[in-house]
C-alpha cells in the first residue's frame, strides 16, 4: 500500500508549517532571554520547530499561494515583521533596566566598572547587570514567557497570514513607544540618583568648610558605599516598576495585534 500526495496537498501542508515557523522564529530570535548568546543556536532552532509543531493544530488555515511568488515574499516579510515587533518591544522593556543601571552607576562612580552582558554581547555597568539578573528571574517567575507565547498564538487569529499586516502607523507607534524605555529607566533610577545628589552636595559643603580635606580620598568610597546601600534598599521598588513596565509592554503588544483583553 503506497501513500501518495498531490501537489496541492503538499503546498497546503508547507504553507501551514512555513508561515507560523517564520513568525515564531522571528520572535524567538528577537525576544529577550530567548535570544541570549548563552543559549546554543541549535537549541533555539529546536525550540522554534517544537513550538510550530505544537501550535499548528490550533491555527487558522493559511492561504494557498505559490511559495516562489511575489505574494509569498510579502507574506514572509509580514511574518518576520510581526515576530520581530513583539520581541523588540520586550527588548525595550529590559533595556529600560540597563539604562537605569547606567545612570545609577555613573552617579556612584562605577562608570568604568563594566561586565559583559550575556544577552546582548556588549559591556554594561555592573549595576545594570545586577538588575538584569533579577529582572530575568522575575520575568520567568511571573510566566512572562508563557504570556508571550499566548500572545503569539492569538496573533495568528487577529493577524492571520496574509500580504497585509502591520501598517505604517503601527510601526510609528512602536517606535514612539521607545520613549517609555527612557522614562521607565529614569523612574527606576530616580530615587538612587536623587539621594546620591544630596550626598554629593553634602560633600561639597564639607569641602568648602574644610579645604584641607582630600575629598577624592574620602568622598569616593563614601559615595560608593551609600550607593550600594541605596541600590539594595530600592531593589523592590525597581522590580515593581519593571513589572509595571512589562505589563504595559504586553498591553501595548496586544493593542498592536488587535487582541482584546
Amino acid at each position: 500500500m503506497s501513500i501518495s500526495f498531490t501537489e496541492a496537498q503538499l503546498n497546503l501542508w508547507l504553507a501551514g508549517f512555513i508561515w507560523p515557523l517564520c513568525r515564531i522564529g522571528a520572535l524567538v530570535m528577537a525576544a529577550p532571554i530567548l535570544n541570549t548568546r548563552q543559549i546554543p543556536v541549535m537549541f533555539r532552532v529546536g525550540l522554534v520547530l517544537v513550538l510550530t509543531w505544537l501550535v499548528m493544530p490550533v491555527l487558522p488555515g493559511a492561504p494557498l499561494v505559490d511559495l516562489f511568488s511575489s505574494d509569498s515574499f510579502l507574506m514572509l516579510l509580514q511574518q518576520l515583521l510581526i515576530g520581530v515587533m513583539m520581541g523588540f518591544l520586550l527588548q525595550m522593556v529590559f533595556a529600560a533596566l540597563v539604562f537605569g543601571g547606567q545612570v545609577i552607576a555613573y552617579s556612584m562612580g562605577l562608570g568604568f566598572a563594566s561586565m559583559m552582558d550575556p544577552q546582548n554581547g556588549v559591556q554594561v555597568p555592573v549595576v545594570s547587570q545586577f538588575y538584569m539578573i533579577f529582572a530575568t528571574l522575575v520575568f520567568l517567575m511571573i510566566d512572562g514567557h508563557l504570556v508571550l507565547i499566548d500572545l503569539l498564538v492569538q496573533s495568528f487569529h487577529t493577524f492571520p497570514v496574509a500580504v497585509d499586516g502591520i501598517s505604517r502607523n503601527g510601526l510609528m507607534e512602536v517606535l514612539g513607544w521607545g520613549s517609555r524605555m527612557f522614562t521607565g529607566g529614569l523612574l527606576m533610577a530616580l530615587p538612587v540618583v536623587a539621594a546620591l545628589l544630596l550626598v554629593n552636595l553634602g560633600m561639597g559643603i564639607v569641602t568648602r568648610a574644610a579645604p584641607q580635606l582630600n575629598i577624592f580620598a574620602v568622598g569616593f568610597p563614601i559615595t560608593m558605599l551609600i550607593g550600594f546601600l541605596l541600590v539594595w534598599a530600592t531593589l523592590p521598588i525597581v522590580l515593581d516598576n519593571f513589572q509595571d513596565l512589562l505589563a504595559e509592554g504586553f498591553a501595548f503588544i496586544s493593542r498592536q495585534l488587535g487582541i482584546t483583553e
